[in-house]
């Protein structure tokens, strides 16, 4: 009796069951949809850091930045005997220099230990990044006149610096300098930091036993564009290094943290930096003991900079943060809204299907239909009404996130960092394109492809809205058709 008075009723009535079905559904497709979107910038964000920090790092410990010119540039020198001397005086030459990371201040390995003894900490490890700057060209004869002393040792100009002036210094010349990352690394990087979100296509990874030894890693993307393979050997600060392995990240959006990894010790000995460490990264044994750790090495450690992933989160910028922030703050309150005017909607046509529907519901009184008999028949026309747009509204959420995840629209993500070189990669002919110079602080960005990923709590979460609008409207459409009474109804015939 009740389903098919149920049926009847909403077949009568298809115009306000479509109107209010409706509201329902824009409201919880837009909550599906807002929620996957905040998921997916949740996801973006979380690869973004992973290209910095490395899966499993909990805290990193780093010296602060360094004066602008601090250590001066890179220069090198060549004497009488370097390179080869062509007919018309000028001087092939090449020669490769491993530098520490312009722009800020080393760490002493001692560091590493004092992380290690700290209460809460489970794993650590140090890292020496460098700068492998490589200067290969061609020298023009040195000037000479009569009061020359034959030392012919020219010096090339340093990092950043412009030619000697005049036809007698090195206008004449042409040069490339190229430069790549080289991360010097210990035995506990493959466990927290940087070579902890990587994985080892072909090859090896380094071990314990690479100390000492002039053996590298290379980056995927660096070894595939400069045709290198296990076995090949990377020019490093003019020594030759036996690639023992390929690694490539673990995350298709985020890059490794060099182009070459080599064994810490071999870093420290061949950049002439001594026993130090540019970062420190540490692992806590648990979640809840990061912001303990990270108190106490600050107070251990108090001329480092000692960085959680929520202080490098609150770095992030770009469209990442503001797609964030308008997700966070916007699309929810937005979610909110459209869910409230919907539920609104459905109690105005309830109360309308209601004041218009008196005299049915005085005659079932007058019949003996209970008070809440008439409830339970108004409020179960509101539900089903709320599952019908619940449904709709899944479907349209649904759709919804896939088709951002089948357009896939990129964001892009942008953190300050030290640059690494000159320009980056790539070889820089003359002196014409020397612009900036080492060792600036830059902003990094890269774009990331962002997603929808959808939860099944949020669409039973929705559903579950969608039923409660039902039987809110329902709830007070039938207390407000309870209330008539059999004599309503009679005048209302008459």
């Amino acid at each position: 009796m009740f389903g098919t008075y149920l049926r009847r009723e909403l077949a009568g009535r298809k115009k306000q069951t479509i109107i209010v079905a409706a509201g329902l559904a824009i409201a919880i497709a837009l909550v599906i949809i807002v929620n996957a979107l905040s998921a997916g910038v949740r996801d973006a964000q979380n690869q973004a850091l992973e290209s910095v920090y490395g899966v499993g790092t909990d805290l990193t410990v780093t010296g602060a930045a360094a004066e602008p010119g601090e250590g001066g540039g890179q220069r090198f020198e060549f004497g009488e005997d370097d390179g080869a001397t062509a007919d018309d005086g000028t001087t092939e030459v090449s020669q490769s220099r491993l530098t520490t990371e312009m722009g800020r201040s080393t760490l002493e390995s001692s560091v590493v230990d004092t992380a290690a003894g700290t209460d809460g900490v489970s794993a650590v490890s140090g890292a020496l990044a460098l700068t492998n700057v490589t200067f290969d060209g061609e020298l023009p004869s040195a000037p000479t006149d009569s009061t020359d002393t034959g030392d012919a040792t020219q010096t090339a100009p340093s990092e950043g610096e412009m030619p000697q002036g005049g036809g007698g210094g090195f206008g004449g010349g042409s040069f490339d300098l190229n430069s790549i990352s080289v991360l010097g690394v210990d035995d506990a990087a493959s466990t927290v930091g940087p070579l902890s979100s990587v994985e080892v296509s072909d090859g090896r990874a380094l071990a314990s036993d690479d100390a000492g030894s002039y053996v590298a890693v290379v980056d995927a993307t660096y070894a595939s564009t400069n045709e290198l393979a296990v076995g090949d050997t990377v020019e490093l600060g003019g020594e030759e290094f036996e690639i023992v392995g390929v690694a490539a990240s673990t995350s298709d959006s985020a890059d490794t943290a060099a182009d070459v990894f080599i064994p810490l010790d071999v870093a420290q000995d061949l950049s002439g930096a001594g026993d130090v460490v540019s970062t420190v990264y540490v692992q806590a044994a648990s979640a809840g003991d990061i912001a303990t750790v990270q108190t106490t090495l600050e107070d251990e450690l108090p001329d480092a900079t000692v960085s959680s992933q929520s202080d490098l989160a609150s770095t992030v910028s770009g469209s990442l943060s503001s797609a964030s922030s308008l997700i966070t703050s916007l699309g929810t309150w937005l979610s909110v809204i459209v869910l409230a005017v919907a539920v609104l909607l459905a109690v105005l046509f309830t109360i309308s299907g209601v004041s218009r529907r008196t005299r049915e519901f005085g005659t079932l009184k007058a019949i003996g239909w209970t008070n809440g008999r008439v409830v339970r028949q108004v409020a179960g026309e509101s539900v089903v009404q709320g599952l019908i747009g619940g449904a709709v509204g899944v479907a349209l959420g649904v759709v919804g996130a896939v088709i951002i995840n089948v357009v896939q629209p990129t964001i892009s993500t942008a953190s300050t960092a030290t640059a690494a070189g000159p320009g980056g990669e790539g070889g820089m002919g003359g002196m014409g394109g020397m612009g900036g110079g080492f060792g600036a602080m830059a902003e990094t960005a890269s774009d990331i492809t962002l997603s929808a990923p959808l939860d099944a709590t949020i669409i039973i979460i929705a559903v579950a809205l969608a039923v409660a609008g039902g039987l809110v409207a329902g709830a007070i459409g039938g207390w407000r058709a309870a209330r008539l009474s059999p004599a309503e109804a009679l005048r209302s015939v008459g």
